[in-house]
């Protein structure tokens, strides 16, 4: 067995074995990959080479949109706007049979996308939610598993800071600005698919219907939540329209949302430094995953693993349709032990080379693969998604996986309609010539 063989098993099975002791993913990726490469430290300069794979792979000015978005979320998520779009989504379909749930998915969608965050989404949407639906006699783990699995459509609707992420590892073939414009579609349509199960729910269990609103009421909470929705006008707008680069659309997120924090006065000067500091801890940890990351990649194509997996798929599944469908069940086992910025990093140069020679487009592939990950990070044993849900909700993890199964099953039919038809994510991008 050559040494390159002994090399690549190390590197999977020091990572798994750590993944199952429970080391953070971070540090497994770190680990398993230093250990691959002391096997082949004649061929390497030595180990200062991950250390110079670990600065160079955030060495990228498009990486610094991610802090300053994480920070514009913070701000959100304490700044009264998950209360202003609440009251707006409920205005317009509390009274539908089942109506706060439906509230509960609209304002997860709009805040997830505003905030460009699902845990945000989840936290600051779902702590309100779930203790309002009770009041109305939805149970709570039906509760958390609408807010779980709403709050992923903000990963898809711009800005999204993993969409960004996945540009990086594109090597540049995916621009940003194309990624958030073919987000949207994709995103309502999750949103609309969840919606649909909970009318059947809604409607078989007999849930109550809300208060209709006056157009009065609605155009008051539209005033009211205006602002707030601006902002998704103005950094994608002016990221598509060419006013600005993702990065610099990223700082005035933070301007815009701190400014509407102290106007409505939901927060004051004093809490910016705990503001500051929460997305600065935040920020630390993704980018340290980036790092460990864009490390083991790197030793990815050093072992020559992206054509390895590219031949054995196409040469063992003649059929592209089998080829893409083998992918989306390979992403969906990662996402439910891999966090997803380290997989979309590490996994993104080993798929995307087999999907474009099929044809697909790396914009395409983008939201693929973004949206195989957001069901990975609603499912256990790592789902953060799902314990910051189940953890807002006051409920065990294990409540709320029976109720859960049918929403992952629809975000599953969602996945294959977006993967077999492209023209749902790549609609809009050619409709901007993006």
């Amino acid at each position: 067995m050559s040494i390159e063989i002994i090399s690549i098993i190390v590197l999977f099975v020091s990572f798994f074995v750590l993944l199952l002791l429970k080391v953070p993913v971070a540090y497994s990726i770190g680990i398993s990959t230093t250990l691959s490469l002391l096997l082949n430290i004649d061929k390497l300069p030595g180990l200062t080479t991950i250390a110079q794979r670990m600065t160079t792979g955030i060495d990228s000015f498009a990486l610094l949109a991610i802090p300053f978005f994480i920070l514009a979320g913070e701000i959100m998520k304490r700044g009264g706007i998950a209360n202003r779009l609440i009251n707006f989504a409920k205005s317009l379909v509390a009274s539908l049979p089942g109506g706060l749930a439906y509230v509960n998915v609209l304002a997860s969608m709009l805040f997830g996308a505003i905030s460009g965050s699902a845990l945000a989404a989840a936290s600051a949407i779902g702590s309100i939610m779930t203790d309002r639906m009770e009041e109305e006699g939805y149970p709570r783990t039906f509760s958390a598993s609408v807010n779980i699995t709403s709050s992923t459509t903000g990963l898809l609707i711009p800005p999204s800071n993993i969409l960004i992420v996945y540009a990086l590892a594109s090597g540049g073939t995916a621009s940003v600005a194309a990624l958030f414009i073919a987000g949207y579609l994709p995103g309502i349509l999750l949103g609309l698919a969840i919606m649909g199960y909970i009318a059947f729910v809604a409607i078989t269990k007999g849930y109550a219907k809300g208060k209709r609103a006056t157009l009065f009421e609605v155009w008051t909470f539209f005033r009211k939540a205006f602002f707030s929705l601006m902002l998704l006008v103005v950094v994608v707008g002016g990221i598509v329209a060419g006013i600005f680069t993702a990065t610099e659309a990223s700082v005035i997120a933070v301007l815009y949302a701190a400014v509407l924090a102290l106007i409505y006065g939901d927060m004051k000067m004093k809490e910016f430094p705990e503001v500051l500091l929460t997305s600065a801890k935040t920020t630390a940890v993704v980018m340290f995953l980036i790092c460990t990351s864009m490390a083991m990649s790197w030793l990815f194509s050093f072992e020559g693993i992206p054509e390895m997996i590219s031949t054995f798929l196409l040469e063992q599944l003649n059929n592209k349709f089998a080829i893409f469908l083998a992918i989306n069940i390979i992403l969906l086992i990662i996402g439910t032990f891999m966090d997803m910025t380290p997989a979309v990093l590490i996994f993104t140069p080993i798929f995307l080379p087999v999907v474009t020679t099929l044809g697909m487009d790396p914009v395409h592939f983008g939201i693929v693969i973004v949206l195989n990950l957001c069901i990975g990070i609603c499912t256990p044993p790592v789902g953060t998604l799902l314990f910051v849900g189940s953890g807002v909700a006051k409920i065990s993890v294990t409540q709320v996986i029976k109720p859960l199964l049918p929403f992952l099953a629809i975000m599953v039919i969602v996945l294959m309609l977006i993967s077999f038809i492209p023209e749902i994510s790549m609609f809009l991008p050619k409709l901007f010539n993006l």
